[in-house]
């Protein structure tokens, strides 16, 4: 439909090489002499959050400073910061290059606490080894409140906001079969071995029908696409620039920042003229989904890959019925310039009620989305709620709730071309997920990571 309000977006990053590690891990033990004497590893750290934010993310890369086969799960890793409340904290992995399968994380209380330190995450592996000057890659892990409010990390020992690539860090202590190898533990000596939590409030998912593709694809010609229930747009009508529709926006390429390492890119080209602009549009072929969970991961974008900024694209992720009269759709559209005579950047969430008659509640923040998101949609018990990155960002209910089964949607087009001049927009989706149960943010994080672990690259037992 062409309208105004309602369509979304996403985030994530890369690393340093192993032998810059290795080479910041050797100026490091010329500096403390105590960790020279098991240079067995060294960890390297990185964050994607600010000091407040919805949830910590410590990422880690071990690196093998030694002359043989280190073995993971003769490694523990504590990570140290402080609790902002008695409500619980969880543990999640996002991804792993080892498998998240292999990584276990259980919370801890210091017995001495310091004024940056009372707690403590401890991660530990089941499996895996790391050659002499090598590492384990990403170790991409999440750390939050079990009642969703904030996480305050500016004064949490382990966390360096500056550090948004890899760096050594030697507040994260890392044992070795038990015994200090890398990093220096707070004052106030080491953890006890109390527990809090270590997994998602609410345990596993309910399985039960559900969809996943993390679109492992070779192109928009590929078999298995379709076989999976997809089908790309080249057909005429809205939104945007009508007729512009082409399988040639859509492609599947590798991108090391991306959970799996690959993505599903969406591009939007133009010169400001209609007759050299193509749109991407990629929708599932069954109108079989009503009440349950949506949720994707999808990186926004506030510039074009190449030319110049100004236009007024629209980045999505929805889902819709055709024009009908129990007409309904979900919309997610991050507009990083605005569009519809509003400013941007900003994310609109929109339920429809009718496409015809203009009607639909609608919520927007203007702030950048830049990056890498997890957008969650809930439709249960006659309220829809939108979350971004397991914050609720909107909710709707009463009328605005979808009445009918719809498709499952994403495309990328331009509002309008005020602007000459060839430019190119690509968003990125990294996985689709849904299931027929209403789950929180964090069991759908669970359930994600379950299809990375076991290597399922599509599933889809949603009846038709």
């Amino acid at each position: 439909m062409d309208h105004s309000p309602a369509r979304p977006r996403v985030r994530r990053r890369a690393a340093l090489a192993a032998t810059a590690a290795v080479c910041a891990a050797a100026s490091l033990y010329a500096i403390h002499p105590a960790l020279a004497a098991t240079p067995a590893l060294s960890v390297q750290y990185k964050t994607s959050t600010p000091a407040s934010a919805g949830e910590a993310e410590p990422w880690f890369k071990i690196a093998n400073t030694g002359g043989g086969s280190l073995a993971l799960n003769q490694v523990t890793l504590r990570y140290y910061f402080t609790a902002d409340t008695t409500s619980q904290y969880v543990f999640a992995c996002a991804w792993a290059v080892v498998g998240c399968g292999t990584i276990t994380g259980t919370i801890g209380t210091l017995p001495t606490p310091t004024a940056t330190a009372d707690h403590y995450l401890q991660v530990s592996f089941t499996g895996g080894a790391i050659a002499p000057g090598a590492d384990s890659g990403d170790i991409q892990l999440r750390l939050y409140r079990a009642d969703w409010q904030n996480v305050n990390q500016a004064n949490d020992y382990s966390f360096n906001g500056a550090d948004t690539d890899y760096a050594v860090n030697t507040k994260v202590a890392a044992y070795v079969n038990g015994t200090l190898a890398f990093g220096t533990a707070p004052a106030g000596g080491g953890p006890t071995t109390t527990t809090t939590t270590t997994t998602s409030p609410g345990g596993p998912p309910p399985s039960g029908p559900a969809l996943f593709d993390d679109f492992h694809y070779s192109g928009s010609s590929d078999p298995a696409l379709a076989a999976h229930g997809w089908s790309v747009r080249t057909g005429g009508g809205g939104p945007g620039i009508a007729g512009t529709w082409s399988a040639n926006a859509i492609s599947f390429p590798s991108d090391s920042t991306a959970v799996g390492g690959r993505v599903m890119q969406l591009e939007a080209r133009t010169d400001g003229t209609a007759a050299n602009t193509t749109q991407a549009e990629i929708d599932t072929v069954q109108r079989k989904f009503l009440e349950g969970t949506y949720a994707a991961r999808v990186y926004f974008t506030d510039a074009p890959t190449s030319g110049p900024n100004g236009d007024h694209v629209n980045e999505t992720f929805y889902t819709i019925t055709p024009d009908e009269p129990l007409y309904s759709e979900l919309d997610n559209e991050y507009l990083p310039n605005g569009g519809w005579g509003a400013p941007g950047p900003t994310l609109y969430t929109t339920t429809w009620y009718s496409a015809d008659a203009m009607d639909r509640v609608t919520h927007n923040v203007v702030a950048s989305l830049k990056g890498w998101h997890t957008l969650v949609m809930t439709v249960a018990n006659g309220t829809v709620t939108y979350y971004v990155d397991g914050q609720v960002y909107f909710t709707s209910n009463g009328k605005y709730y979808p009445r009918d089964k719809m498709t499952i949607d994403f495309n990328e087009w331009f509002i309008d071309l005020p602007f000459t001049g060839q430019r190119t927009w690509d968003q990125k989706v990294n996985w689709v997920y849904f299931n027929a149960a209403a789950l929180s943010p964090a069991q759908v994080d669970s359930a994600v990571s379950g299809y990375y672990a076991a290597g399922t690259h599509f599933t889809d037992t949603v009846p038709n």
